[in-house]
């Protein structure tokens, strides 16, 4: 039986490095799993949408599953790709990539690369998030500062781009006022783009880099996709 397509839908950016990175994520997937047929689909900005790539692949027959290239569940994916699969027989969705201890595990390596040291207690982290009104995708990301803070001395909190509280120049002042010497923002983004961009003016001392590139990222790909099959 023929294994189905990996359908990975991320957001969307206007960023060319972003564009990049995304699309050598599938295509490390592919090169850890030789045979695997792969396909991109995004739920804004860019084309191609997922609804129209999932309705072509089951037009002919051909079984998918969606793995949401995003880090925690919110609109994009109990809403977006969820009615994409919902029109298309013969497709599924897989969970998103996080929380995951191996993305904890990549933010880790890009504070201590950024020269965060995680053994100073008076160093502070913000995890920085796009954001999601949507209460699951909130404790999504509450559950990887969770994961971060196992093996960092200072506090780890959270802040996001948009929607859910605090923004993050807010969660950088709060982590000062509350005595911190150090505040370092922890990129919780796959790739650069708009929200990448905005961190910078948060206020902190240090913002990591995104997430990719890291082959530990594909391996949550395809762990996903595993899953959904």
């Amino acid at each position: 039986m023929t294994e189905p397509v990996l359908v990975a839908c991320a957001h969307g950016t206007r960023n060319p490095t972003g564009r990049r990175l995304i699309a050598e994520l599938a295509l490390a997937a592919r090169a850890l799993r030789p045979g695997l047929v792969t396909t991109a689909a995004f739920v804004d900005v860019q084309p191609p949408t997922v609804v129209d790539v999932v309705a072509e692949l089951s037009s002919t027959g051909k079984p998918a599953v969606v793995v949401p290239l995003l880090l925690s569940g919110g609109y994009h994916v109990h809403v977006d790709i969820a009615q994409a699969v919902a029109a298309a027989p013969g497709t599924v969705a897989a969970r998103p990539l996080g929380p995951d201890p191996r993305l904890a595990a990549v933010l880790g390596d890009r504070l201590v690369q950024a020269a965060a040291d995680p053994d100073d207690p008076r160093t502070a982290v913000v995890l920085a998030a796009a954001g999601s009104s949507d209460p699951r995708s909130v404790r999504d990301v509450e559950d990887t500062a969770a994961l971060l803070q196992q093996g960092w001395s200072g506090p780890v909190t959270t802040g996001y781009g948009s929607a859910a509280k605090p923004p993050v120049p807010d969660a950088v002042a709060a982590a000062r006022a509350a005595g911190a010497d150090r505040v370092v923002v922890a990129s919780y983004l796959l790739a650069p783009g708009h929200f990448h961009d905005k961190l910078a003016g948060a206020g902190a001392d240090v913002v990591t880099a995104p997430l990719l590139p890291d082959e530990r990222i594909a391996a949550v790909l395809l762990d996903r996709y595993d899953a959904a099959v």
